[in-house]
């Protein structure tokens, strides 16, 4: 996975969408209808395009590529599955924390399972954090 980002020619030009453009949101599979209402209800007055997929790195991938805005996750993740796409984002200047804003510790001797959430995002990253929390329904 690092070798196709580092190679593929990353557009490194991001920059926030402003009022009325289309905001795009990526989310699991499993939860995209809740996380939806809660972006469309956060983020009043854009077009909130909604992705599901599946893989947690790919979701970062995907921001990371600029095709989506933001990563958004807001149940229980174990951190083995989102590790790998932080470390690539915050290579790249891009910035991955829980719902609260804080940053996700992968120490082995800690809790295996990230509790509150996840924001990743490679511009904006905590105007989006606090919209988010601002309607946050956990």
């Amino acid at each position: 996975v690092c070798f196709s980002v580092l190679s593929s020619g990353i557009n490194a030009e991001y920059g926030a969408t402003t009022e009325g453009e289309k905001l795009r949101v990526i989310v699991s599979r499993s939860h995209a209808g809740s996380v939806e209402s809660t972006a469309k209800e956060a983020f009043p007055g854009k077009t909130v395009d909604v992705t599901p997929a599946g893989g947690a790195g790919f979701k970062t991938i995907e921001v990371i590529e600029d095709r989506q805005d933001i990563y958004v996750h807001t149940t229980i993740i174990k951190k083995w599955d989102i590790c790998a796409g932080d470390a690539i984002l915050r290579a790249l200047g891009g910035k991955q924390t829980d719902l609260r804003g804080e940053e996700i510790n992968y120490r082995h001797d800690l809790n295996p399972k990230n509790e509150h959430g996840l924001i990743a995002t490679m511009h904006d990253h905590e105007d989006y954090r606090k919209a988010l929390q601002g309607v946050s329904h956990s």
